[in-house]
């Protein structure tokens, strides 16, 4: 992110009205590489790829706050690799992190992976070191560490469903699984901003929370998310494209300011759930209209999601959930002069 871009969201999640209203997107394997004109697998595999993908991104759109900037990830696969996690990498397909727990007795023998040598992450964290010079060159600086957060992470260990299940008869042993994922979390959050000291945010991506009933998510997720939120930083940000009507309450006590969610409730609900001190980005729907609307249907959605606002206050317009597959520079534009024609 530039130093403007930053500065914005600064201020926005502080409550100011802005001159000019800021957007923003987060992009990543979904869409990027395709955009930019590459195979997944290059992306994943051509570090100079990797940049010059990025690069590409921010000077095409440089009103854009792309979060959280040039993203050194490799997919679902990123955490789950750690773990063991076999990978699958198509060439030019998203990656699979495959199931690592295949009956619940398993999790007793699980170890705590180490973020400085295990899986995917020395690659990932690698790739940040090597290229932050010319990054910071641009202007730009990394201000965020990523991860999943760590209910997302347990339902790819060992399934969805099967994490559901095990919430439900074996609630010992699934707090057993999230106190050490999120032990491992909090050491690999430690470890982005130890080794890069320009980070001062904190973007964690879960969408299993929208699977879970406000009490579940009270005893499974609520005091987990708030030890991995309780850091020094200027931005804790949550992404959760699920349905989010149960948790919403809860994201202030979460200790989140800035949080995206999917498109099952409209602002002005999210707002009146989730209080006045989160800021909101979203939350046009990103498939059905940014990716497969006419620049004109995209302008109007635009520019009608934000004459609808009942109070304009600490929202960052962008779309519900990460910029999909398939999204045009065409209708980035229209969503950009939908958002900018209202005054």
């Amino acid at each position: 992110m530039t130093q403007q871009n930053w500065d914005n969201l600064l201020s926005l999640i502080r409550g100011d009205l802005l001159t000019v209203r800021p957007t923003s997107f987060i992009i990543d394997c979904p869409w990027l590489p395709n955009w930019a004109g590459v195979t997944m697998i290059d992306f994943f595999t051509n570090d100079e790829t990797w940049f010059q993908c990025h690069w590409r991104a921010a000077e095409t759109f440089p009103e854009v706050m792309f979060l959280p900037g040039f993203w050194s990830e490799f997919g679902m696969c990123t955490e789950p690799s750690a773990f063991g996690a076999r990978c699958s990498f198509p060439e030019n397909e998203f990656p699979h992190a495959h199931r690592v727990i295949y009956s619940n007795e398993e999790i007793d023998r699980l170890i705590k992976p180490n973020p400085k040598t295990d899986g995917l992450l020395p690659f990932m964290l690698q790739r940040l070191v090597k290229f932050r010079s010319r990054i910071e060159k641009t202007n730009r600086q990394i201000r965020f560490s990523v991860s999943r957060g760590p209910l997302n992470i347990a339902s790819y260990l060992m399934g969805t469903t099967e994490f559901l299940m095990l919430i439900m008869m074996e609630p010992e042993r699934a707090h057993r699984l999230i106190r050490l994922i999120t032990d491992f979390l909090i050491e690999w959050h430690d470890l982005q901003k130890k080794t890069i000291d320009s980070i001062d945010g904190i973007f964690m991506l879960d969408d299993l929370i929208g699977f879970l009933s406000r009490e579940q998510f009270e005893e499974f997720g609520l005091p987990y998310f708030k030890e991995l939120y309780d850091r020094p930083l200027s931005v804790k940000f949550l992404h959760n494209d699920a349905p989010c009507r149960e948790s919403a309450p809860l994201l202030e006590g979460m200790g989140i300011n800035l949080f995206n969610m999917g498109t099952d409730v409209s602002l002005n609900e999210l707002r009146t759930l989730a209080g006045n001190n989160i800021t909101l980005m979203g939350n046009l729907p990103p498939r059905d209209v940014l990716a497969a609307g006419t620049p004109d249907e995209v302008k109007d959605a635009a520019a009608i999601m934000i004459t609808n606002l009942q109070n304009s206050r600490r929202i960052l317009p962008s779309c519900g959930g990460g910029l999909p597959p398939g999204v045009s520079s065409e209708n980035i534009r229209a969503f950009l002069d939908g958002i900018s024609s209202v005054k």
